[in-house]
């Protein structure tokens, strides 16, 4: 490709030509999408690394289109970066970014020296936000290029132009070598794929410093090389899923912190593989955008749910998707209700919704939970089975009996309840006509925005997060905590459902005899435009149940 004259050679880059390279990146991966796709081997071999680099470098430049109002313009690319990064090379992207805004941002207009620092320090914060960090990958593009700008510095060329071309040379030094590193890359005759894109976006570093754009020679991909057997007709399929994980989990995650994000870490690197975690601050707090490979999409989503607020869930197959009709049978929701609390009434619900309940019997251990509930998922005879532990002691032996299912050829997801309100809301938003892990979502968010609470009589005195309780009196309970304690069941009731409401709901769901028509008809005059959905408990109920969403 000839060369083409754009602009005078840059001495250092300040703010107008950061956006002018978020652009310019944008642009070059929009061209190289479709090659880059094609590259794609590792470490899924799922064509899609081209277009997750564009998604995400287009998420950067949006931000900075969208206004810095007066904050570094190095903040806000990595930070639109971060929140809109797609798939395991975008997430590297975004954590290159945000590595360059850590280094850069407040300091002013960037030379050579400064640039080459902070092109190896994000090099080396990519490598932290991996978990298990692979050579011959985009990772060691990254940091090979860092490390040929600093070589270039510490030899006396500091000039940006120099520094630039020096990082993109090295980088793209390193992509070819890639080849040779991974078993993955070396059968099928390319390039690490996300690696190339780095090279793409540094390259278009160098045309925007220099006004020139680099002569490359278009990279191979597995059309153009030829593979071994190919010619008896049985060669390898390099484009075929591993034999790994399942599904691509991605989510954002606010309303956390560094130790319960180095817990979720450890958690999904037990579950699955290709884990990445980029942090960044935004406006209303910090966030992190976490990615992994895993084959229990539920379990997945859970540990995010312990970690803070999971929000803007992708579930995508690593496997080619089935998209079949709707078949009776072929899709089955498992839900467990623990003795004792409305078990008749929540069965009567549940069952009525289509769904298989299984009661559990108070001095069940997680033995006999575990076995129990696999006999429950392979009775229904479908091929895709939800459950749905509605007790939080509930959920490991439900994982347990889910993972043992899997090995019958099932696909099961466990839903993360731990009320069955939150599983009456899941199953609302149930619908068979949907991709399996689209459902498993919706049902997810679902319960995960049902907060659930009760109204119980103490049988004991105790110290409570509310005060001290002593046999008789009536308890309002929020999530498993006492929060409300006084002499009367309708007084501690409406006073919760106060509590509950004021910080935002639309919906009431009650499940209750008598207290729970007086508890409407006190909705009904001080919340008039919340909806109230009312159901029986059954004998031996607690007083009320409740649920808001």
């Amino acid at each position: 490709m000839p060369t083409r004259i754009l602009r005078h050679v840059l001495t250092a880059l300040d703010e107008a030509a950061v956006g002018r390279w978020s652009r310019a990146a944008v642009v070059s991966l929009r061209a190289a999408r479709g090659r880059i796709d094609e590259l794609n081997v590792f470490p899924v071999p799922d064509g899609d690394t081209g277009t997750n680099l564009l998604l995400t470098a287009e998420s950067g430049a949006a931000a900075l289109a969208d206004g810095t109002d007066g904050e570094s313009v190095w903040s806000v690319l990595a930070r639109g970066a971060v929140l809109g990064a797609r798939g395991n090379s975008g997430a590297i992207l975004a954590q290159l970014l945000r590595g360059l805004a850590d280094a850069l941002a407040g300091r002013g207009p960037v030379d050579g020296v400064a640039l080459a620092a902070a092109l190896r320090s994000a090099a080396g914060t990519a490598y932290e936000a991996v978990a298990d960090p692979a050579e011959g990958t985009f990772l060691t593009v990254a940091r090979t290029g860092g490390e040929a700008a600093v070589a270039a510095v510490e030899a006396g060329t500091t000039a940006l132009a120099d520094v630039v071309r020096a990082a993109a040379d090295g980088a793209r030094r390193a992509l070819h070598g890639t080849t040779a590193q991974l078993a993955a890359l070396r059968e099928a005759g390319v390039v690490d794929a996300g690696g190339a894109g780095w090279c793409v976006v540094l390259d278009a570093l160098v045309t925007t410093v220099t006004g020139v754009e680099p002569d490359r020679a278009p990279l191979a991909t597995r059309r153009d090389v030829p593979r071994a057997g190919a010619h008896d007709g049985h060669a390898h399929a390099v484009h075929q899923p591993h034999e790994g994980p399942g599904s691509e989990v991605q989510f954002l995650l606010a309303d956390s912190s560094e130790t319960a994000v180095d817990r979720l870490r450890t958690e999904l690197s037990w579950l699955g593989d290709c884990l990445v975690v980029v942090g960044v601050d935004t406006p209303t707090g910090r966030e992190w955008n976490v990615h992994v490979h895993v084959s229990d999409v539920g379990a997945a989503l859970e540990a995010g749910i312990r970690a803070g607020r999971p929000h803007r869930i992708a579930v995508t197959p690593l496997a080619p998707v089935r998209m079949e009709a709707p078949v009776a049978g072929a899709r089955a929701v498992v839900a467990l209700v623990p003795a004792g609390e409305a078990a008749e009434g929540l069965s009567t619900l549940l069952a009525g919704e289509g769904v298989r309940v299984l009661t559990v019997p108070a001095g069940d251990g997680p033995a006999a939970v575990e076995s129990a509930v696999l006999d429950a998922v392979l009775a229904t005879g479908a091929a895709d089975v939800v459950v749905l532990p509605n007790a939080r002691e509930l959920t490991a032996p439900v994982s347990r009996a889910a993972a043992r299912a899997r090995e019958e050829g099932r696909e099961v997801a466990v839903v993360p309840t731990r009320s069955p309100l939150q599983g009456l809301s899941a199953v609302a938003v149930a619908d068979p006509h949907r991709r399996f892990a689209d459902d498993v979502i919706g049902m997810t968010e679902a319960a995960a925005a049902t907060r659930w609470a009760e109204v119980t009589v103490a049988e004991t005195e105790a110290l409570t997060l509310a005060g001290r309780c002593h046999p008789g009196d009536a308890l309002g309970v929020v999530e498993g905590e006492v929060v409300v304690v006084g002499p009367a069941l309708l007084t501690v009731a409406c006073e919760l459902l106060d509590r509950l409401l004021s910080t935002g709901g639309e919906l009431v769901t009650l499940v209750g005899g008598r207290l729970g028509d007086a508890v409407a008809a006190h909705l009904a005059a001080e919340h008039p435009t919340v909806e109230v959905t009312r159901h029986p408990a059954g004998p031996g109920a607690r007083p009320l149940l409740i649920g808001v969403e």
